[in-house]
């Protein structure tokens, strides 16, 4: 793990850095933001200047609350990537009610360059338990080296933490990138980086309990 006073990176698979909260009890005030980055993917010879060989990479999370209520928000719960407000539940979350966690909208690849972003707000932390953060390959080969993928969680008052997928090859599509945890004094970030062959098979590995069908965009 590296640390410097404005960025903290997880280098290693199980790497975790904890924010005390307890010295900022009513100074977050600002929405905390989870996003993804990756490059686009390159365009080789020939045939990569005859077909678009964008990677579009697609962002989402489970969410457990303390009631116990778990759920999942990613770009296939929407229509379209489209969803809805912020200030209504939709598939897409919500951002000022409960899960307090709202999509901002799937970005689609080449056309825009700042990745696709989950916000949490921070009136609701006293209900969130924990979140897996994931991206998946949504059409396409599973072409991960390409990516440089990172994931940042922006804290307001606290150094950006940073989850770097690396160089990994795998054949499957689905990558579960980071846990965070919730707890009344603090919020704790954890390097997962495994591969999974779908939404399923994660909530599988890291106990969701959640029911499935395919979905489309």
């Amino acid at each position: 793990m590296t640390i410097n006073l404005q960025k903290i990176t997880l280098e290693k698979k199980g790497d975790t850095h904890i924010i005390d909260l307890s010295k900022k009890a009513g100074s977050i005030t600002q929405e905390i933001n989870i996003n993804l980055n990756w490059s686009k993917g390159t365009k080789k010879g020939l045939f990569g200047s005859m077909f678009n060989n964008d990677i579009d990479l697609d962002l989402g999370c489970f969410y457990e609350l303390n009631n116990g209520e778990r759920n999942v928000i990613d770009g296939l719960q929407f229509s379209q990537g489209l969803g809805g407000p912020r200030n209504r539940l939709t598939r897409q979350g919500q951002y000022t009610g409960k899960p307090w966690i709202w999509h901002t909208g799937d970005d689609r690849g080449a056309a825009a360059g700042s990745g696709e972003n989950i916000i949490v707000n921070p009136q609701g932390l006293h209900d969130l338990k924990r979140m897996v953060i994931y991206c998946f390959i949504y059409d396409g080969a599973a072409r991960w080296q390409e990516t440089n993928a990172v994931v940042t969680v922006k804290v307001p008052g606290s150094p950006e933490i940073e989850v770097q997928m690396g160089s990994q090859a795998s054949l499957n599509k689905f990558c579960a990138i980071a846990e965070i945890l919730f707890t009344a004094d603090s919020i704790g970030v954890r390097k997962l980086v495994t591969f999974h062959t779908s939404h399923g098979e994660c909530d599988i590995a890291y106990n969701w309990g959640l029911q499935w069908t395919s979905g489309s965009k």
